[in-house]
């Protein structure tokens, strides 16, 4: 009887144990569907200049992509910013780029090579525009800056873009009414705190490192741009449609603003890819991206802003199919 009752006991185990082994091979066949192996191999990603947060975000991003999908090899490339980003990735040069707005309008209304073919795969966070200057310096408006020396960003950068349109809405020429320096965030305060430059552009997220130091060893502050120029800038059309009123809060830069928030202009940055991009890459890069918001933004404090509410929008870029897979999988 004894025998009876253990072999009895024994089938029931191996058909538990059977009946548990089925039931973790459909969970694990259903987070990891067959055919589609984790992204391998390596990709190129065009991020900024040194000291901004194009470039910061980008290394920050690396790290995550290697916590995430360990078989896939990320390589880095500075650039002048967004104009030269959105060009690397429309002609094969990058694979994935942050870009703003409205370079990537620009780009796309100029029919540049490749313009058709760029997707977006999320809204990140917004670039806030500085216009700064000494604070001994007379300049208190864009229109100010007329005959003086200004830096007004490399060629390929976005806040070469938005600093000639400023500039053009404040009714001044970038060319002719003002000396124009083509030099980056790294060189630029530099250059200011020499008393080499009367004021400099810069487009970035808040805060940005290299002001943000600066403001740390001389007195600096920034000029608003105000509502009325933003209503200008809209007229211009095209890429100037996508900039916004906003307001630097007074916390983001302590020393330079002295508890005084400061109007500017805002505009939205997007990581951005191809038409040809690997679907199942960009669907799980994507998901890094949304993933490692805190992460990234425990130290890039702009990235903190990247919301899943708002990721989708990417105008004026269709998403990649990719990044709409990953979307609608977390669809509640």
């Amino acid at each position: 009887m004894f025998q009876a009752l253990t072999r009895i006991g024994r089938r029931r185990a191996l058909f538990g144990s059977a009946a548990v082994c089925a039931l973790a091979g459909l969970l694990l066949w259903w987070l990891l569907p067959l055919g589609e192996e984790s992204p391998s191999g390596t990709i190129t990603i065009s991020t900024g200049t040194p000291k901004g947060v194009y470039q910061m975000y980008g290394k920050l991003l690396q790290g995550a992509i290697a916590k995430d999908l360990p078989d896939l090899n990320v390589h880095l490339q500075n650039s002048d910013g967004s104009q030269q980003n959105i060009g690397r990735v429309a002609t094969g040069e990058a694979d994935y780029t942050i870009a703003a707005a409205d370079a990537v309008e620009t780009y796309v209304l100029q029919g540049k090579p490749g313009a058709k073919r760029l997707r977006g795969c999320s809204r990140l966070y917004d670039d806030y525009v500085h216009l700064v200057v000494l604070r001994s310096s007379p300049v208190q408006s864009v229109e100010d800056l007329k005959g003086l020396k200004v830096a007004v960003g490399p060629g390929g950068s976005g806040v070469r873009l938005i600093a000639n349109h400023v500039l053009e809405a404040a009714g001044l020429d970038p060319g002719k009414d003002i000396d124009p320096l083509a030099v980056g965030i790294a060189d630029m305060p530099g250059l200011l705190a020499d008393h080499k430059i009367d004021a400099f552009f810069w487009s970035g997220g808040l805060p940005t490192n290299a002001v943000r130091e600066l403001s740390k060893t001389d007195d600096i502050r920034l000029v608003p741009i105000g509502s009325d120029l933003i209503e200008k800038l809209h007229e211009q059309g095209g890429g100037s449609r996508y900039y916004r009123s906003a307001v630097m809060p007074a916390d983001a830069y302590p020393r330079a603003q002295r508890g005084v928030a400061v109007p500017t202009l805002a505009v939205a940055n997007f990581l951005i890819t191809r038409d040809d991009a690997d679907a199942n890459l960009t669907e799980e890069l994507t998901r890094t991206v949304i993933g490692s918001r805190d992460r990234i933004g425990g130290v890039v404090h702009a990235a903190q802003l990247v919301d899943l509410r708002t990721a989708i929008y990417t105008d004026p870029l269709p998403l990649h199919e990719g990044a709409r897979r990953y979307y609608r999988s977390i669809k509640p």
